[in-house]
């Protein structure tokens, strides 16, 4: 079941998440694990036929941030200090799974990790952030008070 905190709907008042075409999925309590979907666009690809490299990190930013979101029950955002990430495999346009959990959640640090996955399970792209905890931002709170 989808709490109002982290509903569907909810994530489309963020700007980023109709370019980035993200849809939650779910979150395990139990692992702190967020799960998400995403359509890769055309237009997110380059002449190889994969997503651009900057663009893979925002996938995995997007799902890690989620994780810390719904672990805080939607009080709460990452403030990214540092991402870290390894492109393993071309990410092709289509379908594609992310999965993001919080490591740590301390009160002056936040530790991430994600992975992108396709859809038959091959493990795509994985990362780890190290983050400020601020407020979850809005239309009306930019969420800088870290």
């Amino acid at each position: 079941m989808i709490d109002k905190y982290i509903h569907p709907e909810d994530a489309g008042s963020s700007p980023h998440t109709a370019l980035l075409d993200s849809k939650f999925i779910e979150f395990d309590e139990a692992t702190q694990t967020a799960t998400m979907h995403f359509t890769v666009r055309p237009e997110m690809c380059t002449w190889r036929g994969g997503v651009q490299g900057g663009l893979v990190a925002g996938y995995l930013d997007d799902v890690m941030g989620y994780a810390y979101v719904a672990a805080t029950k939607g009080e709460m955002a990452p403030l990214n200090l540092e991402i870290s990430m390894s492109l393993i495999r071309l990410i092709p346009e289509g379908p594609l799974i992310g999965k993001g959990r919080v490591v740590k959640g301390g009160r002056k640090v936040v530790i991430l990790e994600g992975e992108l996955y396709s859809e038959d399970g091959k493990l795509m792209a994985r990362a780890t952030s190290t983050a400020l905890p601020t407020s979850k931002p809005s239309a009306t709170n930019p969420g800088h008070d870290a």
